[in-house]
């Protein structure tokens, strides 16, 4: 026989192979330790662990139990009570830890110690230790009937596998995840979860999902949670699909997270990740919502077992379906309804229009028009003296009422403020009416950030050439029209009927000084660029060079934002004390979180002390000249939640640096926005000030390019013919 480089591996090896297939780090272990606990029908589970689990972790239950045969049988290699054969997973299996692994493996990283006693059993329990894939030993001890499970030197044998584990922090954060979903899951077992011998959260085990909800999450969360209910019966409307029942509670809108952490789906009883459950709920909380922001979702969804696979991975939190259309249109259906049937389905405004925070009303004000300066152009005068004539009998009452300041303004633009589509025309004879209502605040706020002294010379310098130019355009269309329209003509009115230009037209403007002002600002980061318009109210469309160029504004607006965070940050927080400290109540796992951010938080501009579940918040950042909510501190913690990758000191920054991102978002220019021209340039400046202006902080693009020669090709430019 031929030699061969080709050999098998010696059991131990395997072991440890197929161990950490199963094993990746202290929740793993205790995942599968609590689905046996459930599996042997306990009605308590009490969860501890020590330095989040990397050190030891102990699960009792008052479940069946095991004799010493049992115990025995248990620690060796796949070997179970829940299955016979390949027949019963093809069938489905309605137990969870079902392939005879778990505790094999478990002791083949770590030093394992099982106390057991059957229920009913007469005499002493059983002690086993099993170390490194043996058992060492086995003996009578004294124990109430269930079974304990100590775990402790996790991965003592794989130093490679230990040297990559995370913080404590971050190890307990998914020890809390897994004991969480499970209490969820199965509010008829008391669970319990301690760290480093302080208690995290209890449930009664009632079976009373709100009343677990209110031990996990608090009060808060759990009184604003919505009741769903939907099943398939004969004559309803509920889409067919392959889900039986669909039960559980969602959040209101307005009580929600930074993270998918809250997002808990169960497939009979069985906690899983599936992005296709997931993305049907979000879908159903469409337009409810901001960007990033998510729900707390409790939902079991009841699916006969041989229409679902949970065989996709050894730790079976990924499922299949053989109908996900139909099982993410029963999903989907179920949430939205319960949120009609509470009266929650807003409109569907364009998210960030019909914030309250976000709108502003100026009763002292007779329009409601926009323009770049916020106000502040040379038709400001002549139109405000023209509607202040015309409006004059109900000066008293536009200046007390909204509603009415509203009603004057309409009445003074005569029929053009009947027109709503802001891209209706931009050739100079658009009525400005055409532009919607909220431009000044969305400008000013958003594109100078509360500082408006900071716009550049040059950035000022076009936006008074826009409105010279405008006033040639003006005078250009009363001529042409001739005043057969009855319109004014004279300098006075001009304001009134004839509407400023977005964006100017390809000829020459002068500057105040009479100098030709250039419409193609060089720059040092971005191209040379000439600005043609907004596309969909979203992208700014621009010339260059070469080609075409894309710019998200929104986008941008968040880089610009960031940077300017990132600068504050730096150096000591602008922070401002609360004239009365303000409490807010934290979930479990947050709660479980701050004390060990808490110097992490103060960094950022939070200081705050904790008793129990509740946070006193006594001192708040300032960022971009205004002080951010108490609330906010939950978003910190739900970026700690996340900030899975990072260990120690790079935690911290990592946290700092995913808030400062997440806070340049809220104040941003969004979507759907029209913008003047003058706010563009500004916006573009200020983007080629930008360390990186090709990036939002969270990664998507701000500026896409399309060369000459792509344009060309998508064109057949090169067709015999037609070249040059």
């Amino acid at each position: 026989m031929t030699d061969t480089e080709i050999k098998q591996l010696d059991e131990r090896t395997v072991q440890r192979i197929a161990a950490g297939e199963v094993v990746e780090r202290p929740a793993s272990a205790v995942k599968e330790l609590v689905e046996n606990s459930l599996d042997a029908d306990a009605s308590r589970i009490d969860v501890s662990v020590e330095a989040g689990g990397t050190e030891s972790i102990r699960v009792r239950d008052d479940g069946r139990g095991m004799s010493e045969t049992d115990v025995r049988a248990a620690v060796r290699e796949h070997t179970t009570s829940k299955i016979e054969d390949v027949s019963d997973l093809e069938a489905g299996v309605a137990t969870l830890g079902f392939r005879g692994e778990a505790l094999h493996t478990i002791g083949a990283v770590a030093r394992l110690a099982i106390t057991t006693k059957p229920r009913g059993g007469d005499g002493a329990g059983t002690r086993l230790t099993y170390v490194d894939g043996e058992v060492e030993s086995v003996e009578p001890a004294g124990c109430p009937e269930g079974t304990s499970v100590e775990v402790t030197d996790l991965f003592f044998n794989t130093p490679a596998r230990k040297k990559y584990l995370k913080t404590d922090t971050t190890e307990f954060t998914h020890v809390n995840r897994v004991v969480t979903q499970y209490a969820l899951a199965n509010p008829d077992v008391a669970v319990s979860l301690e760290h480093d011998g302080r208690e995290v959260f209890s449930t009664t085990g009632r079976g009373d999902l709100q009343s677990t909800l209110l031990s996990v999450y608090g009060k808060d969360v759990a009184t604003a949670m919505i009741d769903v209910d939907a099943e398939p019966a004969v004559g309803s409307e509920f889409p067919e699909g392959p889900l039986d029942g669909i039960s559980g509670y969602v959040s209101h809108p307005e009580t929600n997270r930074s993270t998918r952490e809250y997002v808990s789906t169960f497939i009979n009883g069985r906690y899983v990740t599936s992005g296709a459950a997931r993305e049907a709920i979000m879908d159903a909380y469409d337009g409810q919502l901001g960007n990033g922001r998510y729900p707390f979702v409790v939902l079991d969804l009841s699916v006969p077992a041989e229409t679902v696979d949970v065989n996709v991975h050894p730790r079976k939190m990924e499922v299949r379906f053989d109908d996900e259309a139909g099982f993410k249109r029963q999903l989907r259906t179920a949430v939205e309804d319960a949120l009609l049937d509470h009266g929650l389905v807003r409109s569907s405004a364009p998210r960030g229009r019909s914030a309250p925070d976000e709108t502003e009303i100026d009763p002292g004000s007779t329009s409601t028009l926009s323009d770049a300066d916020g106000g502040d152009s040379e038709e400001a005068g002549p139109r405000a003296a023209a509607e202040s004539t015309s409006t004059s009998s109900d000066s008293t009452s536009a200046s007390s009422s909204a509603g009415s300041h509203q009603s004057e303004s309409l009445e003074s633009t005569g029929t053009d403020a009947q027109t709503d589509n802001p891209d209706s025309g931009t050739n100079g004879t658009q009525s400005e009416s055409t532009d919607p209502p909220t431009d000044r605040t969305r400008t000013d706020s958003t594109l100078g950030s509360g500082d408006s002294t900071a716009r550049s010379e040059s950035a000022r310098a076009s936006e008074s050439t826009t409105t010279t130019d405008t006033t040639h355009q003006q005078s250009d269309a009363r001529s042409a029209r001739g005043g057969s329209t009855g319109e004014p003509t004279d300098t006075a009115d001009s304001g009134a009927t004839a509407p400023a230009s977005k964006f100017t037209g390809p000829h020459d403007q002068e500057t105040l000084s009479g100098d030709v002002a250039t419409a193609e600002p060089s720059y040092d980061s971005l191209p040379r660029l000439r600005v043609l318009g907004q596309l969909h109210g979203t992208y700014i469309v621009a010339e260059t060079d070469d080609g075409l160029v894309l710019i998200d504004q929104h986008a941008a607006d968040e880089r610009v934002n960031y940077e300017r965070l990132q600068e504050a940050f730096a150096g000591d927080t602008t922070a401002q004390s609360l004239a009365q400290p303000v409490e807010i109540e934290l979930t479990a796992g947050e709660s479980a979180l701050f004390d060990a951010y808490q110097e992490a938080l103060a960094s950022l501009g939070f200081y705050a002390n904790r008793e129990g579940r509740t946070v006193s918040v006594t001192t708040v950042p300032t960022v971009l000249d205004e002080t951010l909510a108490p609330e906010r501190l939950r978003d910190v913690l739900s970026s700690v939640i996340d900030a899975d990758e990072s260990a120690g000191e790079q935690a911290v920054e990592s946290v700092a640096d995913g808030f400062i991102a997440d806070l340049a978002c809220y104040p941003s220019i969004t979507g759907n926005t029209s913008l003047q021209e003058g706010s563009v340039m500004d916006l573009l400046e200020r983007l080629d000030d930008c360390e990186n202006p090709y990036a939002c902080p969270h990664g998507r693009p701000v500026v896409i390019e399309i060369d000459g020669e792509e344009l060309e090709d998508r064109f057949e430019r090169d067709y015999p013919g037609h070249s040059g």
